[in-house]
Order: structure tokens, then C-alpha cells, then sequence
């Protein structure tokens, strides 16, 4: 009995130990977060590749048609190990660009590393500039080659589409080559330097310093969480003056903490001034006129230090105190603990300095520093009027080397050619208010959805090949107030719906097919106000300077004479089934009567043979009679 209860407790303590190990791999799973998003693309490449020393993935280049593959020279060794990239010349169009799709909503890093390509004859540096959802990210500065954190671009953007448009745009300086692309995906809340900071801001980076390193922290950020997007952090040893460099091996407390988990070896090394000069003192080159956000990077390795106010120094960028009496220890809580300090920094000359000023002769120290700039992002044209060029520019067969790729207008440095941009006040959003594609040699012809360009003001194709109708749908442009389709190979009529163009101050349709009558309500409104030319078409009427029309008909009787032609062809049908029915049946009676004509005959003959018969034996039975006499009968 006692061994009975033994074994049941057993039993319903094992069973309790599994349900604790299931409920929390249940909690596990269920409070993980997922890993990131993340896109790498080598292009130019027909295979996915590898590469060292974090096996990185790097899929092959499956998206993109334009632009040549070729083999890749690397420009530093920052660049990832690739072979292969792809290169724009400028007959592909002035604007090229990658559109990645089905990417998740949310904050992205976005990068892009350039290449040279290889026993290329012409060996001109490359200058071009990036935009990433349409807002201009970097323009490249001569001599990039030659500099390890300026090989490739980056930027911090919210996407909220479900894609990401990366587009190059050349300057006539050399052919754009790409050797990669990232897409990596990181907190929502990294880098929010304010409260105002999040969708609609675009962060690029200009500079990420590991400070007292000799080797550059890259690839998967060197054991860094996967959420803090694998940043590229470029080492310096000096500042100058006799500072030196020290680092510890201890662990360092508050890293790899959300949003921005940065890295513990970042703070594990650090740059400490020295007697003859306390301060520690930086400069760089930057664009004026712009803002920046700044986040320096402290922890106190320093064993000389061992508690509060042993260390305080001043933070001053450019000449004004960001940060005062900053005391390391204090601040993080504890020696060997990360320290970030963020501020944002507007800049009106072309350069940026961060000074640490200790108090009482002590020294500075810093492990790191990162400065972004702070990009507005541009609005972008309204969706239906980018889908109404696309398809422009298939039906027209626009020819490749206007591009036609990306965004019509924007960046604004960087407009479609043709196409004229206005923004709306009313949606936020650029609308095309004018198209200018003459002498562009079109050759395809023109759909209705042009209408969805409900903005225009001007359209002008003129000295092209464009052939079919003209549209209705041009009626449904209220805007319009130019039209010239002159000089093309149009026919049909003119679309009554041109009437409509209450705005409509020139028309030219000249030197085209057009027939039929000019429509009278444009007709009337073009003698009276506007401008117009309806010469060379052969088959045009209706105004002065064209031929005489025929008899004008109402609506009414066109209707009615369309039934009376209709009626008269219907009774001529009628009437010919009928006669045709009656000739068949005349000829089936007269081949059946050709058919029974023999057995007439011999019908006729047997009768008469009877008849003949008959009429000899009357006879016959006569003339016994008489020979014989009488017969009675009783």
C-alpha cells in the first residue's frame, strides 16, 4: 500500500516537472522576439553567396533588369568580399533604381556599397548621388575610393509601404556602380534623439568612431545583437597631442540594451588625454547649413578612477557647452558602464568640433562617437499619377535613356525629364501639372488613363509617331489649358469630350489623320478665346480654314434615319429569303417531276395496252354472239 502511494507521488511529480518545463517553453517562445528582417543583395550576381568571417548570406540579384553586371574590383577592405556589382551607364537613363518589395513595416538601416569595375578601359572615379523613398541621401565627394567609412552610404528611414526604392542618379561624372545592398531591420525607437524624431526623419550617417581601437569593428557588429542593424564603427588610436589609448577585458555593465543595442566591445577600449593636453579634441568636415545628432559613448576603465568626482569634464561642440560637469561614474551608476549622451546640433559652417574639457586639470576620456544628419524626408508624388506615367511610358515606348525610374519628382535635384512637378498643399504629396515629350521619337499611342494626371495644365507630344484615337478621357482634365498633339499620326474623330476643357486656351491637332467634324461646342469656344490649328488633317470640317461638312443632322434625326436605313435593310433581306425560298422550291418540283417522267410513261403505255385489250374483246365476244344466236336466259 505505502510502495502503491510512492509510485503515484513519483508519477504526479514527473508529471508536474514536465507541465513547469512545458509552460516555460511556452513563456520563452513566447516573449523571444523574432529576428529582424534583413535583405543583402550582391549585385550583379546569378548565385547566392557567402561570405567571411560571419558566413554573411548575400542573395544573388533577382529584381532588377537595367544596368550591366560585371565583375567587381573592391575599393577597401571595409567592402564586402564580392565579385560581381552592377553599373549604370548613362544610355540606361539618368535615374536607375532598385525597388525591393514584400518588406515588412517598420525602421530600417539601409546601406549601399560602391565598387569599381574591373579592366574597365575607362577608370574615372564614379560620382553620383543616392536617394533612398525618394529623399536625397549622399552626394559622392571625389576621392571615396580612398576612404574606408565613405565606400558605402547609410541611412536610418521608416517604411511603411511594404517596399524600398534605393535609386542612383547620375551627374555625368563616370557610371554608378553598386556592389551591394542592405536592408536591415532595427528597433522602432533606436537613435530617437527627440520626441518629434520618427516617421518622416531620415538619419544618415556620417561617422561612427571606435576610439582607442586598431581594427575596425564589421560584420553582425561584432557580437552584437542582430537588432542593432551590423554597423561599420571606424577605429582611431589618437587624437593627438600625446593622449593614449587603454582597455580592459572585464564586462562592461548596460550594453546590448534595446533600442540601440550597442556592442559591450565598444566600451571595452577608450582614448584618455594626457598632461600636456587634458582636452581631447575632434573636427570634421560637414555640410553647412544643416542639423545634426550627436551620441558620444563613455565608460570609466580607467583603474585610476575609482569613484564619483574623480573624473568631470564639459562637453563643448562648436564653441557652446552640450553637456555640463559630466562625471562618468555618477552618471552610468558604476564603474565599467556604458554611458550615451545624445544631442542635436544645428550647423552653419563646414565643420563640426567636440571638445571634453575636464575640470581642475583632470583628463577626458571617450569610447566612442557617432554623428548623423538629420534629413527631412521628401514627400512623394500621389500614387495613381506615378502608376498613369508607368504606363505612359510603356504604351508611348518611351526610350530608355530618360529613365523613367523611381519617384517623377523627387528628389527635387532629380526630376524625370518631361514630366513637371508641383506640390499640393491639399494631400502633402507632388503632382504632375505638366508633360513635355516632344520630338522624343513616341511611337506607341495613348490610353485613358492619362486623365488620371488630373493635375495637368499643359500636355505637349508634338513631332512624334503617336497613332490611334485621342482619348475621351482628355475631357475629364479640368486643368488643362495646352494640348498640342500636333504632328503625329492620330485619326478617328475628335473626341466630343474636348468640349469640356473649360480652360483650354491652345490646341494644336495639326498634321495628323483626323476626320469628321470638329465637335461644336470646341469649335465655338475656340473661335471666340483660344489658340488653335486643325491644318493637314485631310479629313476634318466644321470651322473656317477647313472643308465645308455636309448637311447637319440632329441627334433626332440621325437616330431616325438610322432606323429607316435599318428597316429598308431588313425588308430587303425579307424580301430576298423569301424569293430565294420560292426558286427552291420551283426547283425541287421541277428535278422530282424529271425524276418520275420514265414511270409516267410506262404508265401510260400499260393503260393504253388495257384499254386496247379491253375494247378487242368486246368485239370478239360480239361477233360469237351473232354467230350463235340468241342465248336465253330463264
Amino acid at each position: 500500500m505505502v510502495r502503491s502511494i510512492r509510485l503515484h507521488l513519483l508519477l504526479l511529480l514527473l508529471r508536474l516537472q514536465w507541465l513547469l518545463i512545458f509552460c516555460c517553453f511556452v513563456f520563452s517562445s513566447a516573449s523571444a522576439k523574432p529576428a529582424p528582417y534583413a535583405m543583402r543583395i550582391n549585385c550583379g550576381a546569378r548565385h547566392d553567396v557567402h561570405t567571411a568571417p560571419t558566413n554573411t548570406l548575400w542573395y544573388r540579384d533577382f529584381g532588377y533588369t537595367g544596368g550591366i553586371p560585371a565583375n567587381a574590383s573592391l575599393p577597401s577592405y571595409v567592402s564586402p568580399h564580392l565579385d560581381t556589382l552592377r553599373y549604370f551607364p548613362l544610355s540606361e537613363g539618368p535615374e536607375n533604381c532598385y525597388i525591393i518589395n514584400r518588406v515588412p513595416k517598420g525602421h530600417y538601416s539601409v546601406r549601399v556599397f560602391f565598387g569599381s569595375v574591373q579592366l574597365k578601359s575607362d577608370d574615372l572615379e564614379p560620382l553620383f548621388d543616392i536617394s533612398v523613398e525618394g529623399t536625397l541621401i549622399t552626394s559622392l565627394k571625389s576621392g571615396w575610393s580612398n576612404v574606408d567609412d565613405q565606400v558605402f552610404a547609410e541611412a536610418q528611414v521608416f517604411l511603411t509601404d511594404g517596399s524600398v526604392s534605393i535609386c542612383f542618379h547620375s551627374t555625368g561624372h563616370g557610371d554608378p556602380a553598386i556592389l551591394a545592398l542592405e536592408i536591415l531591420q532595427i528597433d522602432d525607437k533606436a537613435y530617437q534623439f527627440s520626441q518629434h524624431s520618427g516617421q518622416g526623419i531620415i538619419l544618415r550617417t556620417v561617422l561612427r568612431l571606435s576610439c582607442g581601437d586598431g581594427r575596425p569593428k564589421f560584420g553582425a557588429d561584432y557580437g552584437g545583437d542582430p537588432w542593432g542593424g551590423d554597423r561599420f564603427w571606424k577605429p582611431i588610436t589618437t587624437f593627438g597631442g600625446g593622449d593614449k589609448s587603454i582597455s580592459i577585458e572585464a564586462s562592461i555593465k548596460q550594453v546590448s540594451k534595446p533600442p540601440n543595442f550597442y556592442p559591450a566591445g565598444l566600451y571595452e577600449r577608450a582614448i584618455v588625454s594626457s598632461d600636456s593636453k587634458p582636452d581631447i579634441e575632434y573636427t570634421m568636415d560637414v555640410d553647412p547649413n544643416r542639423n545634426y545628432s550627436i551620441w558620444l559613448h563613455f565608460a570609466e576603465i580607467d583603474e585610476s578612477i575609482n569613484g564619483v568626482g574623480q573624473r568631470v569634464f564639459d562637453i563643448i561642440i562648436n564653441g557652446d557647452i552640450a553637456f555640463e560637469e559630466v562625471d562618468i561614474v555618477k552618471f552610468s551608476g558604476d564603474r565599467n558602464s556604458a554611458l550615451v549622451l545624445n544631442t542635436t546640433v544645428p550647423v552653419n559652417g563646414r565643420s563640426l568640433t567636440i571638445t571634453l574639457k575636464p575640470k581642475n586639470r583632470d583628463h577626458a576620456i571617450i569610447c566612442a562617437i557617432e554623428i548623423f544628419e538629420i534629413i527631412v524626408a521628401e514627400s512623394k508624388t500621389l500614387p495613381d499619377e506615378v502608376k498613369a506615367l508607368q504606363t505612359l511610358k510603356t504604351t508611348l515606348g518611351l526610350p530608355v535613356r530618360l529613365g523613367w525610374n523611381g519617384d517623377p519628382c523627387v528628389p527635387q535635384q532629380h526630376p524625370w525629364s518631361g514630366a513637371d512637378c508641383q506640390f499640393d498643399k491639399s494631400t502633402s504629396k507632388w503632382v504632375i501639372d505638366g508633360l513635355g515629350l516632344d520630338n522624343q521619337g513616341l511611337k506607341g499611342f495613348l490610353q485613358n488613363d492619362i486623365s488620371k494626371l488630373r493635375h495637368l495644365q499643359s500636355i505637349n507630344l508634338s513631332g512624334n509617331n503617336i497613332h490611334g484615337a485621342i482619348p475621351s478621357s482628355l475631357g475629364a482634365i479640368p486643368s488643362l489649358e495646352v494640348l498640342d498633339l500636333s504632328y503625329n499620326s492620330f485619326n478617328g474623330s475628335i473626341p466630343e469630350t474636348l468640349g469640356q476643357l473649360t480652360s483650354l486656351q491652345r490646341l494644336y491637332l495639326n498634321s495628323n489623320s483626323l476626320s469628321g467634324r470638329v465637335p461644336a461646342a470646341l469649335g465655338g469656344r475656340l473661335l471666340h478665346r483660344a489658340s488653335f490649328n486643325f491644318t493637314d488633317n485631310h479629313g476634318l470640317c466644321g470651322i473656317p480654314g477647313l472643308r465645308t461638312c455636309g448637311p447637319h443632322l440632329t441627334a433626332g434625326a440621325k437616330i431616325g434615319l438610322a432606323f429607316g436605313v435599318l428597316g429598308v435593310f431588313l425588308l430587303i433581306v425579307t424580301c430576298s429569303v423569301c424569293c430565294w425560298k420560292r426558286r427552291q422550291n420551283i426547283l425541287r418540283t421541277q428535278q422530282m417531276a424529271a425524276r418520275e417522267a420514265p414511270y409516267a410513261k410506262k404508265r401510260t403505255n400499260l393503260s393504253q395496252n388495257i384499254q386496247l385489250s379491253r375494247h378487242h374483246n368486246h368485239h370478239g365476244q360480239s361477233r360469237t354472239a351473232a354467230e350463235n344466236g340468241p342465248i336465253l336466259l330463264s
